[in-house]
């Protein structure tokens, strides 16, 4: 017999899934999904042979390793320095520009599990500090200036972080599940990972 430790989801009827819709930000559950992502990454690949972990799927394309490289350099540089830059400066001050590969310097001849254990402090440090800022829903709507965009606002920004997250999670899934897109045989089919 299974044991819910939890109510059932409120769209669920029958057991039919129905289409997932659009939601509104809320910082919580926000916060909740963005303290995971560093246990889910350290369970997921710890300990894996570097053919798990170094493969990437081509040129400017990110391996599982450098994946966690380009996360602790966004928790160094982009997430909340962006945020106290909409808190202390408004649009007055435009955001740094974020350079998506400047981990491969930062990240050489360190270990995957060095790479782990870092991303997990700054992440608990960055969440922290988030939190002691009490941001509500009238902060949420401030707004900064990105250098591609323009105006988005704080809430804009930590949606982003959360999806930028979960993309890498998925991106990471995509790349090592093509190291068997030839085992896979004729269930190739069946698996649009592979096709992606």
């Amino acid at each position: 017999m299974v044991v819910l430790d939890r109510e059932p989801l409120p769209n669920m009827s029958l057991g039919i899934l129905q289409p997932m819709s659009a939601t509104t930000f809320e910082l919580e559950q926000a916060m909740t999904v963005l303290s995971r992502t560093p246990a889910v990454l350290d369970d997921w690949l710890r300990g894996l042979p570097a053919q798990w972990t170094d493969c990437n799927e081509g040129p400017e394309t990110f391996s599982p390793f450098e994946v966690v490289g380009h996360l602790i350099h966004g928790e160094r540089t982009d997430w909340m320095s962006r945020v106290q830059r909409i808190l202390e400066d408004g649009e007055q001050r435009e955001f740094e520009a974020f350079d998506r590969f400047a981990h491969r310097q930062a990240c050489g001849g360190k270990r995957l599990d060095q790479l782990l254990d870092e991303f997990s402090k700054l992440r608990g440090v960055n969440l922290t500090h988030l939190r002691v800022l009490g941001l509500d829903s009238k902060r949420l709507s401030l707004r900064g200036r990105h250098p591609t965009f323009g105006s988005v606002t704080l809430r804009q920004l930590l949606s982003t972080w959360v999806v930028h997250d979960l993309g890498h999670i998925g991106q990471i899934a995509r790349v090592m599940s093509k190291r068997y897109s030839e085992e896979v045989g004729p269930w190739r089919e069946f698996l649009p990972v592979l096709r992606r």
